[in-house]
């Protein structure tokens, strides 16, 4: 892991640090946009990168790492003065109940990510229930509260699941990547980037990870692979851009990609080994220095205080000349990144 090593910060992440103070949280209220930071709380093993490799049958075989860096991203969050909303996968709430009592005792919401980790379009109906049903019951016993919130495994939703999440108990879903194409993200019906947070059905929302526009569709710009690869500086411009345009802003990490550390592991596809390992040596200093860069809040409270407010009027020049100019820097697929 890369804990501590500021001095390996990349230049446009030093920039942004060292501006974070006088141009950072403080501008973020002149975009007129909310910015809710979620973490997707899995180990190094879960990602569907490692499917293959790396079945769910050898997960206890695996070295635990997901609590010493989900407590990393605690620190690095509490450093900033800042919230999030954490989707804690059912399998690692089990083995590690200390650390979703520690979210929750830091101010954190938690939220539910599954149990475990199967892509919810190779489900059916009752396996989804059962799935998600488990996970939530067990974070409910561990915290003593309701969880409102699901995210799906890579981001795999379908239109039959919304139902079930809200029969079971959940309030909203936060699982649509509104993006031209992916090979493992799901959709739903009638979403559109231009309006991230959307009212599905009475008393339950979506909101979704951010993307740069283009038309309902967009370029991904919510996490992932993209931050990893992105120039950071870049990718500061394509948030405030969001910001700018009336539209909230939400991102999403896993705690996986600040430990450049984990294992390596046979079995696994060059290009699910690049999708993987891209740039997680920096990915801790480039969090740290987004972290402190906006005034993070959660996606529970992000739906209680946007209140489907739809942003009115056209964008500003400013954000139509940032937006074209990061859509011409682009020279990888919208597909590309988990």
């Amino acid at each position: 892991m890369a804990a501590g090593k500021s001095g390996s910060l990349d230049l446009a992440a030093k920039r942004e640090a060292g501006q974070s103070s006088a141009a950072g949280k403080g501008s973020a209220g002149t975009e007129s946009g909310r910015v809710a930071l979620s973490i997707d709380v899995e180990d190094w093993f879960h990602a569907a990168n490692l499917a293959r490799a790396v079945p769910p049958e050898a997960w206890d075989a695996c070295e635990l790492r997901v609590e010493r860096n989900t407590m990393r991203m605690l620190q690095i969050l509490d450093a900033a003065n800042v919230r999030a909303t954490f989707f804690v996968l059912g399998w690692v709430a089990e083995r590690c109940p200390r650390l979703v009592r520690s979210i929750a005792e830091a101010g954190h919401e938690v939220a539910c990510h599954g149990y475990g980790h199967q892509l919810v379009t190779s489900l059916g109906a009752d396996e989804f229930r059962a799935d998600v049903s488990r996970a939530k019951h067990h974070l409910e016993d561990l915290l003593g509260a309701p969880v409102r919130g699901y995210r799906a495994p890579s981001f795999s939703i379908t239109d039959w699941a919304i139902p079930i999440l809200q029969e079971v108990g959940f309030e909203y879903d936060s699982s649509v990547v509104p993006t031209i194409a992916h090979d493992r993200y799901g959709k739903l019906t009638g979403m559109d980037a231009g309006r991230p947070v959307t009212l599905l059905r009475e008393g339950f929302h979506e909101v979704s990870i951010s993307c740069l526009r283009l038309g309902k569709r967009g370029i991904p710009w919510g996490g992932g692979g993209y931050f990893r690869l992105a120039p950071y500086a870049l990718w500061v411009q394509g948030v405030r851009a969001i910001l700018r345009s009336g539209r909230p802003y939400v991102f999403y990490i896993h705690p996986w990609e600040i430990d450049a550390g984990q294992p390596r592991v046979s079995g696994m596809k060059p290009f699910e080994m690049f999708r993987h390992r891209i740039n997680l040596s920096r990915c801790e200093e480039r969090f740290i220095a987004l972290a402190g860069a906006f005034p993070w809040t959660t996606i529970g409270d992000l739906i209680d205080e946007e209140k489907l407010r739809v942003p009115g009027g056209k964008r500003s020049a400013a954000s139509m000349r940032t937006i074209e100019t990061l859509q011409s820097c682009l020279t990888w697929s919208p597909a590309f990144f988990c």
